[in-house]
């Protein structure tokens, strides 16, 4: 079955990503189903719509929405399924809903990049990231990969991809394109690397 203007994906995984090996032990990080933190973000798309075309294809994994494959409870107390949830590990999404597919490599939907922050050089703070400042990792085409930019406050939202933090950035809220010199080091929490 395709739906209409909708793209049916699967969960790659649990709904939850919850846990970590530690010295082959499974640490639980999280037991709440709120937390949006700790809900998998990772998809499989099973079918495309039917009303218009897509670069995204099926069989490609993608990065969705946190409230996609999230869990909820009503005003009784009763544990629900999201909006999205068809059947059986089966849900159905809209297009913007997507922030990621990947086709050999990651690519970033129309309007948006994703940019790994970069390790402060200012000796007088203690900040580890450079704030609004980062490379770009995946973008739309709209800037190379590799470029430095700046973007403006509040405009960035966090993602775990592969074991890096990124920040999904608007386009339109990347301000400046920085002289790229070669020996910016890209920051990385230990907490964000996979396990």
């Amino acid at each position: 079955m395709k739906a209409y203007k909708d793209f049916i994906v699967s969960p790659i995984g649990e709904r939850y990503n919850n846990s970590k090996k530690v010295d082959g032990k499974e640490l639980i990080l999280n037991t709440e189903i709120f937390n949006h933190q700790f809900i998998n973000r990772l998809a499989l798309v099973l079918e495309t719509p039917i009303l218009f075309n897509t670069s995204i294809n099926k069989g490609d994994e993608i990065i969705v929405h946190h409230n996609i494959f999230r869990r909820w409870h009503d005003v009784k107390g009763r544990e629900r399924n999201s909006r999205s949830y068809w059947k059986e590990d089966k849900y159905i999404i809209s297009q913007d809903q997507i922030f990621l597919y990947k086709q050999k490599e990651w690519k970033a939907t129309p309007g948006y990049s994703f940019v790994q922050p970069i390790v402060s050089d200012n000796k007088l703070t203690n900040e580890s990231e450079q704030s609004l400042v980062g490379i770009i990792k995946y973008s739309d085409g709209t800037f190379n990969k590799n470029e430095l930019v700046g973007f403006t406050p509040n405009s960035e939202y966090e993602f775990i991809i592969e074991g890096k933090r990124l920040y999904r950035v608007l386009n339109k809220f990347i301000t400046i394109k920085y002289e790229y010199q070669g020996n910016e080091k890209e920051y990385n929490p230990s907490w964000a690397q996979s396990g």
